[in-house]
């Protein structure tokens, strides 16, 4: 399968041929002329297609020739069976507007067959006599068979990656018979197919079956360029640069570089192999300034240029690396938080292809008005162009890998069919600065081998971040562990992953609030789908903004790096867009939603500059060994050591692996280690042992108690290590289970014996409640303190309670505090006159139940102890499953709820809401 990437940004060949496209366009007569077939709605761009201008624009932005030849348009089209001979020199009934898929409206078509027959006839141009003609398609969905003046000329197997031909043995000297037999089950076959359906409704949509990208033809030497691969290298001030080419014998490359009219740099090299081009002092390339170079490469024998191709390129480097104590995804170095939405790339008329290359850039450039910058490109790969507009417009790009149909277990076939069309996304895209992030598989959809495919993407293309499974928490899917991010999806939400030593947390989708707009929403058959249904725009607007600002209490902490927002549009039955389906109507508030989301941006760019680790956080230290990963630092009987310590190890290791970072007592750009459990304890190291002590008010100790983090002496971006304030040169070390301060030894194992990761805590509640006794929860909000926690009916409340009160009121309001269910290091409430019988939260709302023994039960019934949000002393409770969500109170009844200040429905403090005092309990 061979693709040719890019496009051109000077489009001058385009108006002049264009006159010739529509001359040399020829049809029988016989043939049924094509007609819109009126789809549910329409767009603004719906009526400017026509065959004479079906997407004229040159499709590869970053591999452009300028002879070339458009085959869009008007074809004859056909029914088609398995077997059955291509029907050569004869005129098909009906006629499609290529590239629209057959199921859309500006098809002509408009429905699903399975099997279809293509069929026009072209003329080379008499300018390219003594040249190759390559024949190039876009994409067809999914299986084509190309035929030419009656001979197979090839069959490709993909419906999202570009392929090509060279047809010059085939042609002869007048109009030449081209023929297209596609074959497309949809979701009845096991290949990618993304959101496709033979069955649209709720969450999947209409298939896009056929020729759905531009088809053209170009002219070549026999030797030519046929790929050009680039990858920034910002730290060493060079684009990395293979030209991939055909034909070959013994030619070379030489690539010239351009700041607009002004050469910034030249170099030579061979084909196939990296070259590097100097790119000194470059701009950088990022949302804030999508500055793109542009590139002109050329094809020589001696001195001779055989063929020349223009590019573009964008320099930009991305990561993870350590920024307040957590991994998280830096770009040029600098963390910044990725705010975008799940884009489907639907449309009404077009189903799988834009109306017109205005409408592919309306989506891009909408994303920009309203202050994200990013797009998660959901399990749809885009024509090349659409990445011409990411890359020239500035926005992130998380590119999904369509699933295999989500009902079933891929088949060994299916896995390899997978995996190569995978390479070849990977392949065609390589190039687009955009692309920061690769997505791999999606809610378990087609699941299977995930760790393996990350490490797969991660050896195909080491410069990008992989999310190998976004969706980890979510329908059975089970993370692997590989990867770059650990991905929830939490609707509504907003919620975020714990923290982790090695990877960023992100929230792969949230949100979901839909608002019916009359005359605007597709539903053919009278279903809608959403989330949350909002009445009008103003309360979408509000909702909306809180999410934002929910975004950034939970970007603080657990550590939260990225949010997907579900979604940019309305799709067909689901109506949770932020504008219709059409486009015509935008749902929310231009304005306050672009502030809060230029607020988030700030407020993520800021935490650049508060420390590595972000003083006054807990956490615990990891093992960066190979093999030895699952041990942490722990203190025990004042020595450091490192012990293997999991999700069930009791709350004693806990705690003695959970350390608050402090600035250091000797220098505060430097660190101490309080133990969480022996406050105003430190480590220190003593004749370079490690071990647990008290201060004792001496500069000596403190000295002793200071190290200074570093890069990490194995490389890690997310891992770190410490040098001691006052031995430079030494570094905080394990060696046989013990921990040292050691001096640096230039080995393998000592560089990663020295490096730590920093991690979640594994004592998980930041405040003390009074665990395995019986105790009572007041309310703090001002006016209502005589309020407690209570269940009735099974449901929690909160009710005035007081000494006449009655019995089983008191016993009601009465809670053992145990070990949480779900981690020992939180906290469950046992009712007191209903023994095994916990509150817990069951669609937000807090309720009473007996144990049913699952882990969703006990995590459902766990809760986090905090200091208490309102800051005048108590403790709040957040939810062990759904982190940034705490136990409130709101209209008597009590929920698990996120909070931003005021909470979006009632005006009412959150804070105060969701704080309690532990008091002495009511019915001892």
């Amino acid at each position: 399968m061979i693709r040719l990437p890019g496009f051109t940004r000077r489009r001058r060949a385009v108006s002049r041929l264009l006159p010739l496209f529509c001359a040399l366009l020829s049809l029988p007569s016989a043939q049924a002329a094509w007609s819109l077939k009126a789809p549910p709605l329409t767009t603004q761009w719906t009526s400017q297609v026509s065959p004479t201008n079906a997407l004229p624009e040159y499709p590869r932005p970053q591999l452009v020739r300028t002879d070339w030849l458009n085959l869009n348009g008007e074809w004859q089209f056909g029914n088609a069976t398995a077997g059955q001979t291509p029907p050569f020199g004869q005129t098909l009934a009906e006629s499609v507007l290529v590239p629209y898929p057959i199921e859309s409206g500006l098809s002509g078509i408009k429905r699903h067959q399975d099997r279809m027959w293509y069929r026009r006839t072209f003329t080379v141009p008499s300018g390219w006599s003594g040249r190759r003609v390559q024949l190039n398609f876009g994409a067809v969905d999914w299986e084509a068979n190309v035929y030419v003046n009656r001979q197979l000329v090839g069959t490709h197997k993909g419906g999202f990656d570009g392929f090509s031909f060279d047809v010059t043995p085939y042609l002869n000297g007048g109009a030449n018979e081209l023929i297209v037999g596609v074959y497309d089950p949809t979701d009845a076959g096991g290949q990618p197919v993304g959101k496709q359906t033979n069955n649209p409704q709720g969450i999947e949509y209409t298939g896009a079956s056929g020729i759905w990208q531009t088809v053209w033809l170009e002219p070549t030497a026999s030797a030519r360029i046929t790929r050009l691969d680039m990858t920034p290298d910002v730290p060493g001030g060079a684009l990395r640069l293979t030209v991939r080419g055909e034909g070959l014998s013994g030619q070379t490359v030489e690539a010239v570089a351009f700041d607009g009219s002004t050469q910034v740099a030249s170099i030579t090299g061979g084909v196939g192999a990296e070259i590097r081009l100097p790119v000194p002092n470059a701009k950088l390339w990022s949302p804030d300034s999508p500055f793109l170079y542009d590139l002109r490469v050329s094809l020589k024998s001696g001195g001779t240029v055989v063929d020349q191709v223009t590019s573009y390129f964008g320099m930009r480097s991305i990561g993870l690396k350590l920024v307040g104590g957590v991994p998280r995804p830096v770009l040029n170095g600098q963390f910044v938080f990725h705010v975008g939405t799940l884009d489907q790339g639907y449309w009404p008329d077009g189903v799988y292809t834009a109306p017109t290359d205005a409408a592919l850039k309306f989506d891009i450039q909408k994303h920009k008005d309203l202050g994200f910058n990013m797009i998660r490109k959901h399990i749809k790969v885009e024509p090349q162009r659409w990445f011409y507009w990411a890359d020239k417009l500035g926005l992130l790009v998380w590119q999904d890998m369509p699933c295999m149909d989500s009902g079933k277990t891929p088949t060994a076939a299916a896995r390899t069919q997978f995996e190569l069309e995978m390479r070849e996304m990977f392949d065609e895209h390589l190039s687009s600065p955009s692309i920061v992030v690769w997505v791999i598989q999606n809610e378990g959809w087609g699941q299977y081998d995930q760790a393996r495919l990350a490490d797969l993407a991660k050896s195909w293309d080491p410069s990008r971040l992989v999310d190998n499974m976004s969706g980890i928490n979510c329908c059975g899917a089970v993370d692997g562990g590989n990867g770059d991010f650990a991905d929830w999806h939490v609707y509504v939400g907003p919620g975020s992953p714990p923290a982790s030593a090695t990877r960023a947390a992100v929230l792969g989708e949230f949100g979901g609030l839909g608002l019916k707009i009359d005359g605007h929403y597709w539903s053919p058959n009278g279903q809608v789908f959403v989330y949350e249904m909002l009445p009008d725009s103003a309360t979408l607007t509000s909702r909306f903004v809180a999410m934002v600002q929910g975004l950034q209490t939970l970007m603080n902490r657990p550590g939260l790096n990225a949010s997907v927002y579900t979604e940019i549009t309305d799709v067909e039955g689901e109506l949770n867009g932020l504008f219709t389906y059409d486009r015509a109507i935008l749902k929310v508030d231009a304005a306050q939603v672009r502030t809060a989301h230029q607020n988030l941006i700030a407020a993520s760019k800021a935490l650049n500059g508060q420390g590595l680790l972000g003083a006054g956080a807990h956490r615990s230290l990891q093992v960066m060994s190979p093999g030895y990963t699952n041990r942490y630092l722990r203190h025990i009987e004042s020595l450091g050591v490192t012990e293997a310590v999991d999700s069930g190890s009791n709350g004693t290791l806990k705690q003695d692996t959970t350390f608050r970072i402090v600035p250091g007592l000797a220098d505060a750009s430097c660190y101490s280690f309080e133990p969480r459990n022996f406050p105003g304890s430190y480590l220190r190291h003593f004749n370079s042992r490690i071990r647990r002590d008290a201060r004792d008010g001496s500069a000596l100790f403190d000295q002793d108690a200071t190290f200074c983090a570093r890069a990490a002496l194995d490389g890690s971006p997310t891992g770190v290590s410490f040098e001691a304030r006052n031995k430079p040169g030494a570094y905080l070390r394990h060696r046989n289970s013990e921990v040292w301060v050691d001096a640096l030894e230039n080995t393998t194992g000592f560089r990663q014996d020295a490096t730590w990761g920093i991690g979640a805590p594994w004592w998980r509640s930041e405040a003390n409640a009074p665990q395995g006794s019986f105790q009572s929860l007041q309310v703090t909000t001002s006016g209502y303190t005589n309020r407690y926690l209570r269940h009735i009916d099974g449901a929690a409340k909160t009710e005035v309670v007081d000494g006449g009160s009655a019995a089983v009121l008191k016993q009601d309001a009465t809670f053992k505090l145990v070990a949480g269910l779900a981690d020992s290091s939180c906290y469950s409430f046992e009712s007191r006159n209903y023994p095994g019988q916990y509150l817990r939260h069951f669609n937000s709302r807090v309720r009473r139940d007996a144990s049913d023994g699952s882990t969703v039960f006990a995590q459902d019934a766990t809760f986090c102890a905090r200091p208490g949000l309102s800051g005048g002393g108590g403790v709040s409770f957040e939810s062990y499953n759904f982190p940034g969500k705490y136990l409130r109170h709101y209209a008597s009844e009590v929920w698990i709820a996120a909070g931003f200040g005021k909470d979006w429905d009632s005006g009412s403090g959150f804070n105060a809401d969701a704080t309690w005092n532990v008091v002495a309990p009511w019915a001892p």
